[in-house]
C-alpha cells in the first residue's frame, strides 16, 4: 500500500477515536477485577489475566518490568478466586523478590508496589511477601492519610489514586473531569467510586463502562491521551516528510490545547513538558509556530522537568524541549535568536548525558533506541555542528547493534525499535542534505525488509513507561510509516 495513503488512514483513525489508541494493561485490568467486579466485562478481564500469564507464572517484560503487572494480576486472581493461576503468580513473585532485581524507573512505583504487596498479604497466602529493597510503606501511608483528611491532592497523584482510594475511605476533594475520569486512569476512577462518592458518580461510572466496552473487558493504563497521540503522530510524519493531509481542526485543536502552563497528554492528567514540547514542535512543522514560552514553567535552571516536583530526570523530555525551541527559531526568521541560551544549555545537557557507548536511555521508555533517536534528532537538527560527534557516536552504536534478521530491539527485534534505529541512521543527514554513508544505507535496507516482513503485525510489544508498560498504537504506527517513507525516498533519489 502507498505509504502516504497509509498515513492518511492513520490520521483518520485519530479523528475517529479521539481518546486515543492504547494497548490493554495487565496492571490496570487487574485493579478493575478487584475494585469494580460490577463493571461490564468482569469475566472477560479475568480471562484476559489468565490468558496472558507467562509459563513461569509471571506477567510483563523482563528486567524488573514484570513485578508490578504480576503483583496486580496475582492479587486480582486471588480476589476472584482463581486459585491455580493465582498460586503460580505467587510462586513467581516469591522467586522474583528473592533475587533483589532492581526496579525500573516507573511512575509511582514506590506507591504501587507496597500497596499491592499489602493487598496480597491480606489474603491467605502463607508467608507474607517482603518488600523489595529500598521500598517501605511510609509514603503510601502518608498518601492515604492525606486522602482520608479530604485535603487536595497534587494533580499528578490522581493518576494513581487507586493506591489510596478505597483504603483511605476519603477522596472528598477529588472530582472527575467533564468526561468522568479520575487521573485518566480506569483504576483510579474505580477506586474513587469505591469511596462512596455521590457527586458526579454517574459520569464516572459511564466513563468506565465506555472504556471497558470499547476494549471488550480489559482496560488501558491511561485514557484519554488525545494531545499526546496527535502531537507525536504529526511530528513523526512531518519530520520524515511523509505527504499527509492533516485536518485543519486537528492542528487548531492542538494549538488551543496549549495554555500558559503547557498542556497535558489528555483530560485528567497534569500539564507536562513532554507533551507540551512535542505539541509545539508539531505546530511549528505544520506552519503554525507558537512561542514556546509555556515550557519555561518546567525549567528548573539545570534541566526541564516533566512536571514540577518530578523525582528524576528524562533525557527524551529535554530532547523534545530542544526540538520545540529549535523549530520555533528555525521557522520564525524574525525570532532566529529566540531562546538561544536555553537551546545551548539543553544541547550541552544532552551531550553530557550520552552514555560511553554512544547511546542514551530514558525514564519514559524501556528501549534505548527511543531515547537515542530523540537526542540524535534534536542535536542533529537544532544544536549545530559542534554536536556532530555525539550524533556520529550514536549512529555507530545503532549500526553495531542490528540483529541478523535486520531488526533492532532491547529484548528482541521489534518493528517499533527498528523504526527508531532506521530514523537515527537516515534522518539527521536527510535534514542537513549530507550524503548518507553506504554502511548506514545497507543497514537501513535490512531494517526496511524486516518492516515489510512484519507489516501485518499490529500487536506491538509494550515499551512505553506508565504504571506498567504500554503501547500508544497510533504513535508507534506513525514511527514505522516514517521510517519506511525515509528509506523509500532515499532509494528513489539515489
Amino acid at each position: 500500500m502507498n505509504i502516504a495513503r497509509e498515513a492518511d488512514l492513520l490520521i483518520a483513525t485519530l479523528m475517529a477515536t479521539p481518546w486515543g489508541q492504547v494497548s490493554a494493561s495487565i496492571y490496570e485490568t487487574g485493579r478493575l477485577v478487584t475494585l469494580a467486579p460490577w463493571l461490564t466485562g468482569h469475566d472477560e478481564r479475568i480471562d484476559y489475566l489468565v490468558r496472558t500469564q507467562r509459563p513461569d507464572g509471571s506477567w510483563g517484560a523482563p528486567d524488573g518490568y514484570s513485578l508490578v503487572p504480576t503483583l496486580s494480576a496475582t492479587e486480582a486472581l486471588l480476589t476472584a478466586g482463581a486459585a491455580e493461576p493465582a498460586a503460580r503468580g505467587l510462586a513467581a513473585l516469591r522467586e522474583w523478590l528473592s533475587q533483589e532485581t532492581p526496579l525500573p524507573d516507573m511512575p509511582a512505583v514506590d506507591l504501587i508496589v507496597p500497596s499491592l504487596i499489602a493487598l496480597i498479604n491480606a489474603h491467605d497466602v502463607g508467608e507474607p511477601l517482603p518488600l523489595p529493597p529500598g521500598l517501605d510503606y511510609s509514603r503510601m501511608e502518608r498518601l492515604r492519610h492525606v486522602v482520608a483528611s479530604g485535603a487536595e491532592l497534587p494533580e499528578k497523584l490522581l493518576h494513581s489514586f487507586e493506591v489510596a482510594g478505597i483504603a483511605a475511605g476519603g477522596g472528598g476533594s477529588v472530582r472527575p473531569t467533564m468526561i468522568g475520569t479520575i487521573g485518566a486512569s480506569p483504576a483510579a476512577t474505580a477506586a474513587w467510586l469505591g469511596t462512596g462518592a455521590l457527586l458526579d458518580a454517574d459520569s464516572a461510572r459511564s466513563h468506565l463502562e465506555a472504556v471497558a466496552t470499547r476494549y471488550g473487558g480489559p482496560v488501558p493504563v491511561g485514557l484519554p491521551i488525545t494531545v499526546f497521540e496527535r502531537g507525536w503522530v504529526l511530528t513523526w510524519l512531518a519530520r520524515a516528510g511523509v505527504p499527509v493531509t492533516v485536518p485543519p481542526e486537528m492542528v487548531a485543536d492542538l494549538r488551543a490545547a496549549i495554555g500558559p502552563a503547557g498542556t497535558p497528554a489528555g483530560p485528567g492528567l497534569p500539564a507536562d513538558a513532554d507533551t507540551t514540547a512535542v505539541a509545539l514542535h508539531a505546530l511549528a512543522l505544520h506552519g503554525m509556530a507558537r512561542d514556546p514560552e509555556s515550557l519555561l514553567a518546567f525549567d528548573t535552571g539545570t534541566h526541564f522537568c516533566t512536571w514540577p516536583g518530578e523525582d528524576g530526570f528524562s533525557v527524551s523530555v529535554n530532547a523534545h524541549v530542544l526540538d520545540a525551541f529549535g523549530a520555533y527559531a528555525a521557522t520564525r526568521p524574525d525570532r532566529a535568536d529566540a531562546y538561544a541560551g536555553v537551546r545551548e544549555r539543553v544541547a550541552n545537557l544532552l551531550a553530557e548525558r550520552q552514555r560511553p557507548d554512544g547511546s542514551w536511555d530514558d525514564r519514559w521508555h524501556a528501549s534505548p533506541y527511543y531515547a537515542t533517536l530523540s537526542c540524535v534528532l534534536a542535536l542533529g537538527e537544532y544544536a549545530g555542528p559542534r554536536f556532530a560527534p555525539a550524533v556520529s557516536r550514536a549512529r555507530e552504536w545503532v549500526l553495531a547493534r542490528q540483529r541478523p534478521d535486520g531488526s533492532w530491539g532491547r529484548w528482541e527485534g521489534t518493528p517499533e525499535e527498528t523504526a527508531y534505529a532506521m530514523q537515527a541512521l537516515l534522518l539527521p543527514e536527510a535534514v542537513r542534505g549530507d550524503e548518507i554513508e553506504e554502511q548506514a544505507k545497507q543497514a537501513a535496507a535490512r531494517g526496511y525488509q524486516y518492516l515489510l516482513r512484519t507489516g501485518e503485525i499490529s500487536d506491538y510489544p509494550p515499551l512505553w513507561h506508565d504504571k506498567d508498560l504500554y503501547t500508544p498504537i497510533a504513535v508507534v504506527r506513525a514511527a514505522i510509516l516514517a521510517s519506511r517513507y525515509l528509506f523509500a525516498s532515499m532509494i528513489l533519489t539515489a
